[in-house]
């Protein structure tokens, strides 16, 4: 059995893909949990370790911890030794972080994750930053980095214009960049999927990464599982089964 890295297209009972971008099923994880995998590990593995370099024994802040992707991220960064700070808006979705592994989870709803991250590496910053909000959070981010930080951006919830203060990018040695799996071609997906399977499988084929399951819909029931990620009610992957 296989599951794969889609270009899109996914809502259907059946799709084709590039062969370089199927990967075989985990040990000990079922069909429909594994299809939870591909999107993720791509997107992790290739922002925050390909091109923004987490190594052990460095800090990665998380926005969105109980996300998708964060608690994929949570988990490989562990696996990998780095210190790991997330962001979530609820006591129930940072609790779940801290079971994952997150050593330093913040309320963004209630606390500055500004002054929590210089409090807790000791007015340093954090080494690397995984931001899905963009615009908003652009200023902060920089604020919150260590020097030689590099932040990657990957969405934009919080809108795509900023205005910001560029001095501490040439000060602490910054660098920022963005990217999305969509747009880029075969040829580079298929390096971005040799290397998870190279890399990510054998943390999951462990156990030490595990598939964050909310809720499966069937696929007739798209509209519903929408309006459940609009809720921001879930915690980890919501799935759609033919």
């Amino acid at each position: 059995m296989v599951c794969a890295l889609l270009g899109g297209g996914g809502y259907a009972e059946k799709v084709a893909v590039p062969e370089a971008q199927v990967l075989p099923v985990p040990p000990g994880v079922s069909l429909k949990d594994a299809a939870s995998f591909p999107e993720v590990a791509c997107t992790v593995w290739s922002t925050v370790f390909m091109m923004s370099r987490l190594s052990a024994g460095e800090t990665l802040l998380i926005h969105g911890g109980s996300s998708g992707i964060g608690t994929f991220g949570i988990q490989i960064a562990k696996y990998y030794g780095a210190k790991v700070f997330v962001t979530a808006g609820n006591e129930e979705k940072l609790a779940f972080c801290k079971d994952l592994g997150a050593d330093v989870c913040i309320n963004y709803k209630t606390e500055d994750f500004v002054a929590r991250v210089k409090e807790e590496t000791g007015g340093k910053g954090v080494d690397v930053i995984l931001d899905n909000m963009g615009g908003s959070y652009l200023q902060r981010n920089l604020d919150s980095l260590n020097f030689d930080g590099r932040l990657f951006i990957i969405g934009f919830q919080g809108g795509p214009m900023a205005q910001v203060n560029l001095g501490p990018m040439i000060a602490k040695r910054l660098t920022v960049q963005a990217a999305g799996l969509r747009v880029r071609t075969p040829e580079k997906k298929a390096a971005i999927v040799s290397e998870v399977e190279k890399n990510v499988w054998p943390a999951i084929a462990e156990g030490k990464v595990k598939p964050v399951m909310y809720k499966h819909f069937p696929l007739s029931e798209a509209a519903e599982a929408h309006r459940l990620i609009e809720s921001s009610q879930h915690i980890g992957k919501i799935m759609l089964l033919p």
